[in-house]
């Protein structure tokens, strides 16, 4: 359902790590954000329940408590003047009350996901760690939740895995949504099985879901990327249950929510989907699904350098039929068609100019711009009463008037994208991930909403240091993952 119709927050996810080993070993990095209202905002994304958004943003190869790519997650807090570098607190699995350990290799954070999963009015963050050894399953994968709370998050909670035998890397992939329709947030998990888990809300601290259900998706299983390699979730239909979309080499498969759990609806659009979210672009009441081809099948005419389709929700569901392309091509969209530049290989929907459209940024990470090869580009797509359009469309790099940096080599600016409200002026800011600035140490940017869309002006860009993470001979890639990608 989506979370420009509700209050709450239960869109998918993103990815989330980083830590040094001296600052981890011994638990939590933190610069304190302000206190917390007495009554907390119910709001999925904010985890100290100031009433603010907050960004959760991933670096799954830094190093933890002494570890290589053992991966942690950091939070930055949303305020009056939005999201900055000092407002922040790192987790890793040396965090104290986080179960498990930092061990090489983990890569903690590889998926995120949030939502107010035991509804005491502080967001939780779900985060994947599917490289996790369990049990001397190699690969097995696990699932934390980390709660929320007024100083932020703080302790965790495995999800167990009801099928280690059946797939590798359980939480390889993430979405939280109201999949059964009784007003409680669920929890979907994928792995390289066929098998997705719906756990059940609520959730507790102490024992986890309330129950789970076993969603068997027309997909194929086997060694990754193969089984559930994308998860989202949507209201399409509009009857108050939360859709779940199943993204995976074989295609995307839509699954309509309900009291029983979801059932089969509709394939959209067949190959690897780079990306996923969903949004109502139109505001006709039902959520609208997009789907990135950032890796474009050679027998595949539409573009060369990937494209955006979106699928129009309504009544029965997503409509297969009532389609929009975009590609760098599309009259409006700046920019040039080339091959493998992996356009739409990250997505994130939400309203950046305050019109109540929900908006579509679409990043491509590999977009060379002179001679910076894959150095990486956004752009934004507006939404309106006819859908989204490439009118207007704007867009953004390190070379953009206003924007910190400088366009370089391999900095795969876009390769992972957020959308939404840190500093409640009602427009959506736009945080752009960067794994690759600075030899993979990576960084991201934060660029606020405003009546005419996304402004350069009073951006901030923070790198891996500047929130404690240390390259400390290894490549952490902060900025890899977003929560909301």
């Amino acid at each position: 359902m989506s979370q420009y119709r509700r209050h709450r927050s239960r869109r998918s996810v993103a990815l989330a790590a980083g830590a040094v080993a001296a600052a981890l070993a011994g638990g939590l990095l933190i610069a304190l954000p302000g206190a917390a209202s007495a009554a907390p905002s119910g709001l999925g994304d904010d985890f100290n329940g100031d009433g603010y958004r907050d960004l959760a943003t991933g670096a799954p190869g830094a190093v933890a408590g002494g570890k290589a790519k053992a991966g942690a997650v950091v939070v930055s807090y949303g305020s009056a003047s939005g999201i900055s570098a000092a407002r922040h607190k790192t987790t890793s699995q040396s965090s104290s009350g986080v179960p498990g350990a930092s061990e090489t290799s983990d890569r903690f954070g590889t998926a995120l996901a949030h939502g107010d999963l035991n509804r005491d009015g502080y967001g939780d963050l779900v985060v994947g760690t599917p490289q996790e050894d369990v049990s001397g399953d190699v690969d097995g994968g696990s699932v934390t939740i980390l709660w929320g709370g007024a100083s932020g998050l703080s302790g965790g909670t495995t999800v167990s895995d009801p099928n280690p035998a059946g797939h590798d890397r359980f939480g390889q992939s993430l979405a939280v949504g109201d999949f059964t329709g009784d007003g409680k947030a669920d929890l979907a998990v994928g792995s390289t099985g066929k098998d997705v888990w719906i756990f059940k809300g609520g959730f507790t601290k102490s024992g986890g879901a309330a129950g789970k259900l076993r969603l068997d998706a027309r997909i194929e299983s086997g060694a990754y990327p193969k089984g559930a390699v994308r998860l989202a979730a949507g209201d399409f239909d509009g009857d108050g249950a939360d859709d779940v979309v199943v993204g995976s080499s074989a295609g995307n498969f839509v699954y309509r929510g309900g009291p029983a759990g979801p059932v089969f609806q509709t394939e959209a659009g067949g190959g690897y989907a780079g990306a996923l979210t969903a949004g109502d672009f139109d505001r006709d009441g039902h959520d609208d699904l997009v789907v990135g081809t950032d890796s474009v099948p050679v027998l595949d005419p539409t573009a060369k350098g990937g494209y955006v389709t979106v699928f129009y929700g309504g009544a029965a569901g997503v409509d297969p039929a009532r389609t929009a392309v975009f590609t760098q091509d599309t009259p409006g969209v700046p920019g040039t068609d080339e091959s493998d530049d992996s356009f739409g290989g990250a997505l994130a929907a939400g309203d950046v100019d305050g019109d109540r459209y929900p908006d579509l940024a679409v990043g491509a990470a590999f977009e060379s711009i002179g001679s910076a090869t894959h150095a990486g580009n956004v752009w934004v797509l507006r939404g309106g009463a006819s859908g989204l359009k490439a009118t207007g469309a704007q867009s953004f790099n390190q070379g953009t008037a206003g924007v910190p940096g400088a366009n370089e080599s391999s900095d795969l600016f876009g390769d992972a994208l957020h959308l939404a409200d840190h500093d409640k002026d009602g427009r959506a800011d736009l945080s752009v991930g960067a794994g690759g600035e600075n030899s993979d140490d990576g960084a991201v940017w934060v660029l606020r909403g405003a009546a005419g869309g996304i402004t350069a002006t009073g951006s901030v860009s923070f790198g891996a240091s500047s929130v404690g993470i240390g390259k400390s001979g290894d490549d952490p890639m902060f900025g890899d993952v977003m929560s909301g990608s």
